[in-house]
């Protein structure tokens, strides 16, 4: 069988608008320029915020976002200021930033700010949300953005873009999807809708599975709904009847991460001698070569 190769390092690429040249000192004027771009910072050039008050960090969550990082690249930018040339001092995307270290990254994307230009990047971020040419997770990046440095709630930055609450909370609950289906919407692959309904499932490999049908059979919003929906409502029957997964603790753990790591349906088999099988589902050909993808990318 030839296997279909993908670059999903270009997918990466192709997302960010990256901007080469150096960031000099520059005046006021051109902060709601530099609002609206992203740079690629090496990361040996960015220190963290000494006053930042978080100083723990889950380490199993940090681990799994290394691993989608080391495969995906960054979706989302940290934010950083330019202390002076060639060092950048962290403002916001800690988490993001220690995990891009782990993965390996030699460079990170970055937005740039300027010492005490805060309300200079809030309004060119508003400015920014108005276009009409911006995808769902472009705006759900510059709402975070906003929540992040402005140190905005939900109710105040509706008020600051002109939408309602839930329209803010919607749209920033679509970060936590993984990134494939992330960089889907932006390629309006699938819609908002779309996004919403795979946002609601926790079962990563079910999530996948849905996603790749949408995909693939072109389902609508509301039949994308339904599916979720149906998925749902068994998982709550099957979870109120206290039905128990015969598997040992231990195995269902490994089985979950498997899983999760892989965005693919998997199944352990015990046998009584202590040996076993791991299995697991593919939906398509080309599903099978993003699970190898992943397999020659570690």
């Amino acid at each position: 069988m030839a296997k279909k190769r993908r670059d999903v390092g270009k997918g990466i690429k192709a997302i960010l608008s990256n901007i080469e040249n150096e960031v000099n000192d520059a005046p006021e004027s051109i902060v709601k320029e530099l609002a609206g771009t992203i740079a690629n910072i090496p990361v040996s050039q960015i220190e963290v915020n000494p006053y930042q008050p978080r100083t723990e960090f889950n380490e199993e969550a940090l681990a799994a976002l290394s691993q989608s990082i080391s495969v995906h690249g960054l979706i989302q930018p940290i934010t950083i200021r330019r202390l002076e040339k060639d060092s950048y001092q962290l403002i916001s995307g800690e988490r993001r930033f220690r995990a891009s270290q782990r993965a390996g990254l030699k460079e990170v994307p970055a937005y740039i700010r300027l010492v005490n230009d805060q309300e200079m990047i809030e309004m060119a971020l508003v400015e920014n949300i108005q276009r009409e040419d911006l995808n769902a997770i472009e705006v759900a990046i510059t709402y975070q953005r906003l929540i992040e440095e402005c140190k905005l709630t939900h109710e105040s930055l509706a008020e600051r873009v002109g939408k309602s609450r839930t329209n803010v909370t919607n749209h920033l609950r679509l970060l936590k999807l993984p990134p494939e289906i992330l960089q889907s919407v932006r390629k309006k692959e699938i819609t908002m809708g779309h996004a919403r309904a795979l946002v609601g499932i926790d079962d990563l490999a079910f999530k996948f599975g849905l996603f790749r049908k949408v995909i693939n059979e072109e389902l609508s919003v509301r039949k994308t709904e339904q599916l979720a929906k149906d998925y749902l409502e068994k998982n709550n029957l099957r979870k109120a009847s206290g039905k128990k997964d015969s598997l040992p603790l231990e195995y269902k753990e490994v089985k979950d991460r498997i899983s999760s790591h892989f965005g693919a349906k998997t199944n352990i088999k015990l046998g009584k001698d202590g040996k076993g099988q791991i299995i697991m589902n593919f939906n398509s050909t080309d599903d099978l070569n993003r699970i190898i993808d992943i397999m020659e990318n570690e």
